[in-house]
């Protein structure tokens, strides 16, 4: 494919963390983020900010950094079953990142079983009726979660307390939006 037949956002968008313009705090050579990326560890992070600012992109080149699989899902659509299943199979080879776009939309229900799956990567399913519930342990092979939301405020603290990095994507500058626009013209 020709970069002709490649949609103009993806042309425009970085291809790797270095092309990144703005957001110094976190991916500056400094930033604990950035020095934890070049010793190969990722750990799970929530990012939080205003649409446009670079959430789900930075997400994608962080997973290509480290050269693991990248697995994108939607908190509307994700499921307990959806969850497991994506984490499985993307974990065969890699310890996969898991990205998933409007964390704060999730469902309880999925939320508290991400508390164990983050922790012990495990998730607890409790099956039967009555008298005959009981709960079995579904073993995860491990993954990073990196959750992006513009409403920091509605995440559970729970939810927020289990990411090692917590961050807020910032706007671009005049300067840094000068900069974007003259690479991209």
């Amino acid at each position: 494919m020709s970069d002709t037949q490649i949609p103009l956002p993806e042309r425009l968008r970085p291809r790797d963390l270095s092309e990144i313009i703005g957001q110094d705090h976190l991916l500056g050579a400094d930033a604990p983020l950035r020095q934890m990326i070049d010793q190969g560890h990722l750990p799970s992070i929530i990012f939080w900010g205003p649409p446009g600012v670079g959430k789900t992109t930075i997400a994608l080149l962080l997973a290509q950094a480290v050269d693991r699989p990248f697995v994108s899902l939607s908190a509307l659509n994700t499921g307990v079953k959806e969850l497991r299943e994506v984490i499985a199979e993307s974990g065969d080879l890699l310890t996969p990142v898991v990205f998933i776009d409007e964390i704060h939309r999730l469902n309880k229900v999925v939320e508290e079983i991400l508390y164990p799956a983050m922790e012990d990567f495990c998730i607890d399913v409790v099956i039967g009726k009555e008298a005959s519930t009981r709960s079995v342990r579904i073993d995860l092979p491990p993954f990073t979660l990196v959750g992006a939301t513009t409403r920091a405020g509605d995440l559970s603290a729970p939810l927020r307390d289990r990411f090692g990095i917590v961050s807020k994507l910032e706007y671009y500058s005049e300067e840094e939006l000068t900069q974007i626009i003259d690479r991209t013209s």
